[in-house]
């Protein structure tokens, strides 16, 4: 079942790195205090993912903190290794955190999960974006098709 407005975020096992090393980290620790936009892509250094979502979100940081967000993240269904080189490859600085759901489970507990085996990638998560306030899911933002409308940064801002 989809996570819905109203409802509180999983409590599963994430992935971040911290220097070189992968650590792991729950997602109420990283996504469940003050209010927090997650954007979730089907994978990092894919084509709309890394021309048009993530570097959004980058460009509208200080919009966003603007609008009492404490943390903006993301997460994808890949490990942390290419979260983080994708990071870097967006120059997303601390204005991002880049956090790994290599097994999809944060997804699965989302209820977020896409199947997309006929393009060669497997299970991944959905395109969306989401507000949580200190673990409740106050704003849900979910592609109904492939590209990116109501989950950009400036969709997420019009809301705040």
């Amino acid at each position: 079942m989809t996570v819905a407005i109203g409802d509180r975020i999983p409590d599963v096992e994430l992935r971040t790195m911290v220097g070189k090393t992968p650590e792991p980290v729950r997602s109420v620790d990283a996504l469940g205090r003050g209010k927090v936009v997650l954007l979730a892509v089907p994978g990092a250094f894919t084509p709309t993912c890394s021309d048009y979502h993530l570097p959004g979100f980058v460009l509208r940081a200080d919009d966003l903190r603007a609008k009492n967000v404490d943390t903006i993240a993301c997460v994808s269904v890949n490990d942390p290794f290419v979260m983080a080189a994708w990071g870097r490859d967006q120059k997303v600085g601390d204005d991002v955190v880049m956090l790994a759901d290599g097994n999809g489970a944060f997804t699965r507990a989302m209820g977020l999960e896409a199947d997309m085996s006929g393009a060669g990638l497997g299970m991944r998560s959905q395109r969306y974006a989401a507000v949580i306030e200190d673990g409740v899911v106050t704003a849900l933002f979910v592609e109904p098709e492939r590209g990116l409308n109501v989950s950009s940064a400036e969709s997420v801002l019009a809301a705040l």
